[in-house]
Order: structure tokens, then sequence, then C-alpha cells
């Protein structure tokens, strides 16, 4: 124990000191949370500009409450001419311009955002066939609703800060252990503790305690600002994220080992260890959901830790689901650490 107790010191001193690590670990995954948090936080999206030249009748003599619904979409102001009003929108001063002949209506709209144009199309659509509805007198044979699954008092944080503390957790373990190994290794520390007598476990559970340290203040930083600056609610079973965390740690620490065991300098450590977490970062959705990505990229992020660390802490965070919906991500987790653990250990030099 007392070997154990001044590795783990060494440790987490070699790790306070290391302005960079502290750096990388902390405060660059804390600036996402703030950015994401700051520039998602409202639920106020801004609506696109259209310009109604002239009088259009199917603005003008719609109904009360759908009048209501098309100026919550659209921000519309009035101009008495069609060229001028045409060059705002080349300009992008505004999303469209709409004209009405007769029964003909005109939207004018620029390519240039797609996004903004195609949702002015599909709104002035659904104006238009609404008003084909009421011209027929024949009422329509369906309804149609659309309601949120998730409650709505859900902000964009709840779905933000799991995604944001999985990668801050995968980075610190990932990247203390690699560069730990190199830098013990080139100093020829390592050869010390393996003459001394101090057992190979001592080591190594010095390591995994010290990342589990980091990792528990890493989430108490993020949960509680994200629960005191940015409205983030936490579920009954938020404190399920804790085996997550520690199996997390476990899988990211496999990785930091096998890099710190292949590479033989500190900046080859750092470079592999970047190659594996940033690239798994964005295949894992932490910094967006993947629901929308072509299926391949689904089917890597299936073998991914970081995926699977994410999904249970959103699970439990956000979704408020049980015990149930930690154990397959925990099993998971464990497994990838074992797999990696062996081969980390195969690969594994004292000396350089």
């Amino acid at each position: 124990m007392t070997a154990f107790r001044s590795l783990a010191l060494a440790m987490a001193r070699g790790f306070l000191r290391d302005r960079m690590a502290v750096f990388f670990s902390l405060v660059f995954p804390l600036m996402f949370l703030v950015l994401f948090g700051g520039l998602l936080g409202g639920d106020d999206a801004p609506r696109p500009e259209v310009v109604q030249v002239g009088a259009v009748p199917l603005l003008d003599d719609v109904p009360a409450e759908q009048r209501a619904v098309v100026e919550s979409s659209l921000e519309l102001r009035t101009a008495g001419d069609l060229e001028a009003a045409l060059d705002d929108v080349r300009d992008g001063d505004a999303a469209a311009a709409v004209v009405q002949d007769g029964d003909r209506v005109v939207v004018y709209f620029s390519q240039a955002d797609t996004i903004v144009a195609g949702t002015v199309q599909g709104l002035f659509q659904s104006i238009v066939q609404s008003a084909n509805v009421d011209a027929t007198g024949q009422p329509p044979a369906y309804e149609l609703a659309t309601e949120r699954v998730e409650d709505e008092s859900l902000e964009t944080i709840q779905f933000v800060t799991p995604g944001l503390l999985g990668w801050a957790v995968a980075m610190s373990a990932t990247f203390g252990a690699a560069t730990n190994l190199v830098v013990w290794r080139h100093n020829g520390l390592l050869r010390r503790l393996r003459l001394a007598p101090v057992r190979t476990s001592s080591v190594v559970l010095a390591r995994v305690v010290v990342s589990l340290l980091v990792a528990a203040v890493q989430a108490t930083v993020f949960i509680g600002l994200g629960v005191a600056a940015f409205g983030l609610q936490l579920t009954d079973s938020w404190w399920l994220v804790v085996p997550l965390l520690l199996a997390g740690t476990l899988a990211f620490l496999s990785v930091g080992l096998l890099a710190g065991a292949v590479a033989r300098t500190e900046e080859g450590a750092v470079g592999m260890a970047n190659f594996v977490v940033l690239p798994m970062a964005f295949l894992s959705g932490s910094f967006f959901s993947l629901e929308a990505a072509p299926t391949w990229v689904r089917g890597i992020a299936e073998v991914l830790p970081l995926k699977w660390l994410n999904e249970g802490m959103l699970d439990v965070m956000v979704r408020g689901q049980g015990v149930g919906a930690v154990l397959l991500p925990v099993g998971m987790l464990l497994a990838f650490t074992a797999v990696l653990t062996v081969l980390a250990s195969r690969l594994f030099r004292w000396d350089r």
C-alpha cells in the first residue's frame, strides 16, 4: 500500500503540474460545453424574412388562426417594387419574395441557402393547399398533429452534456495513460520500478485510481456547470452515471496503455491518442446525433466504446431510464477494456 500511495500521489501531482494535460482534460472540453450551452440553449430559432410585394390575398385574407402560424414561422415585410425585393433575395437580405397575380402565387428564393429555401417553399405549399381546400368547400379527410416525444421542458443542454462529458473522460484517460508510460520509459523510471520491490499491480492500480479521480472531477464540474448556468435537469436515475464513468475510464485507459506500449516518443503517444479519440468523438455522437448518419457510419459506431458511454449517460441523465439501461453499455465497455488490455500487455516493454 505504501508503494501504491506513493505512485498515486506522484501521478496525481504530475497531472496537476502538467498544464497542457489539465487544459486538454478539463478546460478544453468544458469550452465546448459552454459554447454549445450558450449557442444552442435557447428555443427561439430565427425566422426567415419574406418580402411581400404588393397585395397578396393568399396571405392577407388567411384566417386569423393560420395567420398566427405564418407569422410565427416567417418574418413578413411589405415592399412595392419587385426588382428591389429580388435584389434583397439575391444579396441574402431576405429569404424569399412573394407576389400574387390573380390565382397564381410566385415565390422567389435563392438557392444559396438550401435549408431556408426548403423551409419557405414547404410553408407556402402548405398555405396554398389549405387555400385550395377552402376554395372547394371540401374538408380534409385527415388531420395531422405533431408532438415531440420528449418533455417540452427539455433544453438542448440535456443532450449536449452527456456527449461532451464522455469525450472529456475519453481524452483524460487515454492521454494520461499514454504519456505516463512513454515519459516514464524515456527517463528510465519504469526500469527502476521494475527493479524496485514494487508490484506491477500497484503501478497499474495507481494509474487507474488517478484516472477515476480525474473523471469524478470532470463529472462534477460538467454537471454542476450545466445545472447552475444552462438549466440542465437531472433525472432521478442520474446517479447511474457512476458505473458508466467507471467502465468508460477503464476502457479508455486501455486505449492509452496500448498507445503508450506502441509509441516510442511522447509526441508519438499524443499523436496516436489524438488519432483514436478525436475521430471517435465525431463517430460516437459526442457533438451531434447520428440519427441521420449513413448506415455504415452507425455500424462503425456500434463497436466504439465512446458510443456506448455516451448512449448510456444519455439514457440515465436525460431519458430517465433505470439500471437496465446501463447493463449493456457497461458490459460492452468492460469487454473492450479486456481485449485492449491483453493486447497492450503483449506489446508492453519496460525499456526503450
